[in-house]
């Protein structure tokens, strides 16, 4: 089932409940996340893959893409959440042809908080 988000069109599904602290604005949450373009379904970043490490960022300040930012906000330490991102809220018209988002593709991430400072 999915959820809203206040004054976003990203939606969410709760996968796993965390527990504690929660992501706030301006706080320094790393995670490990995993990206697949909606429509072809196709995984283009996984912080789980060989090489890869957890991903940290600023909350809540655009740092990254509008439903990520918008759409871990409340997270709690451990929480997994699967985030459904339309285009307009992750790379938009132009995509990200170097990761193999097309052009108004929507974005799929599962992402879990691992840290929250």
């Amino acid at each position: 089932r999915m959820s809203s988000l206040p004054g976003v069109a990203t939606t969410y599904e709760l996968v796993k409940e965390g527990a504690g602290a929660e992501v706030t604005k301006g706080a320094t949450v790393t995670v490990h996340a995993t990206g697949v373009v909606k429509q072809t379904q196709k995984k283009f970043w996984s912080t789980k893959d060989p090489g890869q490490q957890p991903f940290t960022y600023q909350a809540g300040v655009g740092k990254v893409i509008t439903g990520w930012d918008q759409g871990c906000l409340g997270m709690k330490l451990g929480e997994i959440r699967k985030l459904d991102i339309p285009a307009n809220e992750g790379y938009g018209e132009a995509g990200f042809p170097a990761w193999g988002i097309p052009p108004g593709g929507g974005l799929l991430f599962e992402i879990e908080v691992l840290k929250i400072q």
